[in-house]
Formats: structure tokens, C-alpha cells, sequence
């Protein structure tokens, strides 16, 4: 291979990774025309577009995904060949950003923060809202270096690890006419429903079922925190269905009864998200690790708790 292809290769994993000709330019601490200019190389050594428009963004073509497949996995072993990059947490000073729900940091950041007092006691921990969206942009622009939630859309930038799946219950108040006894279709859509989002929209994944059985439900009220929860429904005559992991806390289920939605609701798949360009990154790698075993520790505690509480 010649000299000139490798530089092409180099500076097309950067711009696979950054998903961006801007920020591998930054990368590469070389100049965006001078990045845009090995672009044209491209194009013109290998016959094809590379990276097509849409919008403001740029889109790899097949030919590109087709490429990247074959090249990342060596070009990332010659870069970690060339670089010596070590991680010490009992010494590291480093500073860690995670966007997640308030439900994932009730469930994680308790045993994670006792962790890292014991075994890295430098380093920072800051969590980030979470929105699909958000978290997403936040993780491309390096904005943030982990992310716990669902996946939005495939995106060649981003790497993710499946945490958990949660499934949902049906919340009511215990003095509600509809609690003490399972709950009919009808009464389920005849009832005023709370709903939990976090963007702010008033489709959740109840109404996606709804909408293939060619059936829906009155929300009547949306919130995007979870706290708030409880009262509100100790407080009135309307219903929900809440992901299992939030009814793991006796005091969050005081005054509430609990049964089985008459529906079946896919599970929330669950993800630990990060960029491409910290596939190599021991601080990460460490981090990364430390968190799944957290969430996974603490989610079959949930499971067996939730286990024991009466679902009629």
C-alpha cells in the first residue's frame, strides 16, 4: 500500500469516527479544507462518492460502510501499537460525564459513587440529563463520554453493551375504583392516564400498541420527572404504567397499588452508550466496565424485590 492511501485511510477512520469532516479536522489537528481535500482523494483514488450531504451532516456511502468494516478493526491496532496510554484509578485525576435518567442515577450512582471513594477516590463523577436525542448529539460532540438509555436510529459513530430490559405495571393510588383486582381493556382506556416523558411528548410506548390494535387513551397529564410520580397519583384518579425498576423503592410504592397492564408492552431495551473514538480508551474501558457490573448487580436485586410485591 502505498504512503498516500494510509494517510486516506487514517483520515477516513477520522471522519467514520467523529462523524463529522469539522471534528476530524480538530482530531487530526489538521485544517478543514485540508480534510475536505483528502476527501476529494478519495473520491477519486477509490471511484466512488464517500460521504454524500443530507442536510447539514454528511452520510458515508455503502461503499464507505463496506470500507470501514474491513479497516477499523487494523487501523485501531496499529494506533494502540504506536500509543502508550495507561489508567491507574486509585491515581487518576479524571473527570467522568454520564447522561441518564433519573431512574438509572437513583439505581446506579449509590453503589458507583461508594466504588469510586474506595478504589478512585481523584476521580469526578457528573451526571447530564438524558434524552434519547440529547444524549446522542451530547455523545458525538463529546459532550458527554457515556450514555445510559435506549438506542435512537443506528449510527456508525456510536458503540453500545444491552444493560437490561425492563418491563411495566400498572400504578394506581390503593383507594382507586379500579384497584384490588386486574384491570380490564376497557377500563384501561376509559381511564385519565399519567405519562412519564422525558422529551415532553404525549406518545409513549402504550400508545404505540394502542395504535397497531387501532385503539387509544386519554393522557391527561404528562411529567418528564420521575419524583414527582407518587404524589400524583396518591393524589387523584389517574393510572400508569411505570417501567419495574421505578417501583423498587418502598417508599416511592407507599399508598400505590400495583397490577399487570392489560396490554403487552415491549420491554425498554436498555444500552450503556459511548463514541466510537473512546473504543480504545483504558479510562473508559475501566469505567464502562464498572458501570455494567453495577447495573446489572443492582437490577437483579430489583428483579427479586419486585418479585416479592403483589401484582394481582
Amino acid at each position: 500500500m502505498k504512503n498516500q492511501e494510509l494517510t486516506l485511510l487514517y483520515i477516513f477512520d477520522a471522519i467514520m469516527t467523529e462523524g463529522s469532516i469539522t471534528r476530524a479536522a480538530e482530531r487530526l489537528s489538521m485544517t478543514q479544507p485540508a480534510v475536505s481535500n483528502a476527501v476529494s482523494r478519495m473520491r477519486h483514488a477509490w471511484s466512488d462518492p464517500v460521504f454524500v450531504k443530507k442536510g447539514r451532516k454528511i452520510e458515508p456511502t455503502s461503499f464507505a460502510l463496506s470500507l470501514w468494516d474491513q479497516v477499523r478493526g487494523p487501523m485501531h491496532e496499529l494506533s494502540r501499537a504506536v500509543t502508550t496510554s495507561n489508567f491507574d484509578p486509585a491515581t487518576s485525576r479524571r473527570k467522568f460525564r454520564v447522561a441518564l435518567s433519573d431512574l438509572i442515577l437513583d439505581m446506579l450512582w449509590p453503589p458507583l459513587v461508594n466504588r469510586l471513594e474506595k478504589e478512585a477516590p481523584g476521580i469526578d463523577l457528573h451526571a447530564v440529563p438524558y434524552t434519547v436525542e440529547g444524549a446522542h448529539l451530547q455523545l458525538r460532540e463529546a459532550h458527554v463520554d457515556l450514555a445510559i438509555g435506549m438506542l435512537q436510529e443506528h449510527d456508525h459513530s456510536l458503540r453500545s453493551t444491552w444493560l437490561l430490559d425492563s418491563g411495566y405495571v400498572l400504578a394506581m393510588r390503593e383507594g382507586h375504583p379500579l384497584a384490588g383486582r386486574p384491570v380490564t381493556l376497557e377500563e384501561f382506556l376509559d381511564a385519565r392516564h399519567l405519562l412519564i416523558s422525558l422529551s415532553g411528548d404525549t406518545h409513549g410506548p402504550v400508545d404505540t400498541v394502542l395504535d397497531r390494535m387501532g385503539l387509544s387513551r386519554r393522557v391527561a397529564v404528562t411529567v418528564n420527572q420521575y419524583p414527582t410520580i407518587p404524589e400524583l397519583l396518591r393524589s387523584s384518579d389517574m393510572i400508569t404504567a411505570l417501567p419495574v425498576g421505578m417501583v423498587q423503592d418502598a417508599q416511592f410504592r407507599e399508598g400505590l397499588w400495583l397490577t399487570h397492564l392489560p396490554i403487552d408492552v415491549d420491554p425498554i431495551n436498555v444500552y450503556l452508550i459511548w463514541h466510537a473514538r473512546h473504543d480504545r480508551d483504558p479510562g473508559l474501558i475501566w469505567m464502562r466496565s464498572l458501570v455494567e457490573f453495577l447495573i446489572l448487580e443492582e437490577w437483579q436485586d430489583i428483579i427479586e424485590q419486585i418479585g416479592t410485591q403483589q401484582c394481582e
